[in-house]
């Protein structure tokens, strides 16, 4: 049955990834953002993955090889890829593509020094509402999130402005 599958690519291979999987006929999807980074004292605004790394993929096992996959270059390997294969909801990659498509309209505010272990909630992006546990500030006005997806815990790297203390 096809369905959409999360990819674990090798190190900065997302686009070259979805490009070989492309020639394969094979649809893919690959959330982006927006993020300001300053380069020789400029700021410009680039388009940088949501989730680094990792690259949705809709196939069917049955008549597409997961060896085939595998070996695609770009690709390291198909996230909990056992006997039994988990497929991601459909609602959840209509919800981020429609994030996605949707331009916030939040005032992108100063967020207060969160603390290690603290409890966030999501205020924008595809897990918006969601809480999840602060882990520690990353470079480039990003933080990495402990967050429970798939029925595992994951960490998530996030802009900053895209989550909130949860207040008790």
């Amino acid at each position: 049955m096809k369905a959409w599958y999360l990819l674990y690519c090798k190190p900065r291979s997302e686009a070259r990834a979805q490009q070989n999987l492309a020639l394969q006929n094979l649809e893919t999807y690959l959330p982006m953002v927006s993020e300001e980074k300053s380069q020789r004292g400029r700021k410009q605004v680039c388009r940088v993955p949501l989730f680094p790394n990792y690259l949705f993929i809709n196939f069917d096992p049955s008549q597409t090889s997961v060896r085939q996959v595998h070996s695609t270059r770009g690709v390291n390997r198909i996230v909990n890829c056992q006997e039994k294969m988990t497929p991601i909801d459909d609602r959840i990659i209509h919800a981020i593509r429609m994030k996605e498509l949707t331009p916030s309209q939040t005032v992108l505010a100063e967020v207060p020094e969160l603390k290690t272990g603290e409890k966030i909630r999501f205020t924008d992006g595809p897990f918006v509402d969601l809480e999840g546990i602060f882990q520690e500030k990353c470079p480039n006005k990003r933080c990495h999130v402990l967050f429970n997806i798939m029925g595992q815990i994951k960490t998530v790297t996030v802009p900053e402005q895209t989550v909130e203390r949860v207040s008790i």
